[in-house]
């Protein structure tokens, strides 16, 4: 993931890399090598690379468990920070984060990728523009057979933990609104090449009344989903639809009277010059150290999108509802 974003920095015709940080140099040396690299500091040492490349900002690809050093070291150098999802491997470091952020002075964002979708955009523009108001239910499907192999395999909760937060970070965006509580259960059907627990159901209330349900597994060969899930949302109007790989639709009722209403299909716009994945968190970090917007991803906004995980997680383990806010 490292060599991508590499890829990505070089790409940006506003951004270039002043040096690469790697507790392997030689890895750091070879992908910056590779793309054609030859005069940038190259270290194992995050201060050093701090006081001798001078950046403007510093993009955190680390491993999770190594997100709040990184962060928080170059937060108190007063260099702003692009950093990869998840924040962080509890809330204790997130808030940590977040408060070296602020203490600064300076941006800390989190790239949650897969919010730089066009149809993403476009299936929220149908939510909030033809459903007749906030939403009343919202659904996701998530269904892969991932065989990774690795880390991955042995995790307590893979698909909760590493992929869930793509999932639920959406679903605070399509529908406007901010988790309250959450009834989670996982399981590890007996043909589940995982160590932890491969497939989990969450039912979350969210602010307003609105229920958002998940259901997802990691283990479930044939008949995939989309990476970005299959969704449904339902409101005062009708209702919009997105599998997760073309255009969403909505339908919307036409009639006021009938037992089933007719309704009329809406199908939404999906912009084919959106700047996508980690392009686009690049580009709205940019963006946002140009012009002092906040981008999606800030760090106030990202921590919620972190907090339905822990708090999925806790209430798996407990069997108890749990209350975000007591995270």
């Amino acid at each position: 993931m490292g060599r991508a974003w590499g890829r990505n920095i070089v790409d940006n015709g506003d951004v270039e890399i002043a040096g690469w940080v790697d507790i392997n140099a030689a890895a750091a040396e070879s992908a910056a090598a590779q793309l054609g690299l030859d005069e940038i500091v190259v270290t194992d040492d995050l201060r050093k690379a701090l006081a001798d490349a001078r950046p403007d900002f510093v993009v955190d690809v680390t491993v999770p468990a190594a997100h709040r050093d990184v962060t928080v070291t170059s937060l108190e150098a007063g260099i702003p920070v692009l950093g990869e999802k998840p924040m962080a491997e509890s809330m204790d470091d997130a808030r940590a984060m977040v408060a070296a952020s602020e203490k600064s002075g300076k941006l800390y964002m989190v790239s949650q990728s897969r919010r730089y979708d066009s149809r993403l955009h476009a299936y929220r523009k149908l939510i909030t523009e033809q459903l007749g108001g906030p939403i009343g239910m919202l659904k996701s499907d998530f269904y892969i057979g991932a065989h990774f192999g690795g880390f991955r395999a042995e995790m307590p909760s893979p698909l909760i933990v590493d992929m869930a937060i793509h999932t639920f970070d959406a679903a605070r965006y399509l529908s406007g609104t901010d988790p309250v509580a959450v009834y989670c259960e996982e399981s590890n059907p007996d043909w589940s090449w995982y160590q932890g627990s491969a497939s989990a159901t969450a039912i979350f209330e969210m602010a307003g009344g609105l229920r958002y349900t998940y259901c997802g597994s990691w283990c479930a060969d044939g008949k995939p989903t989309s990476w970005e899930a299959e969704w449904l949302a339902f409101g005062p109007r009708g209702s919009a639809a997105w599998d997760g790989a073309g255009a969403p639709s909505a339908d919307v009722v036409a009639e006021s009277e009938g037992f089933i209403r007719k309704a009329t299909n809406i199908e939404g716009e999906v912009d084919p010059n959106f700047a996508g994945g980690i392009a686009g968190s690049l580009r709205d970090f940019v963006n946002a150290l140009k012009t002092g917007a906040t981008p999606m991803g800030e760090c106030h906004d990202n921590i919620k999108s972190l907090a339905m995980v822990m708090a999925a997680v806790k209430s798996s383990r407990t069997g108890q509802r749990v209350l975000i806010n007591e995270i």
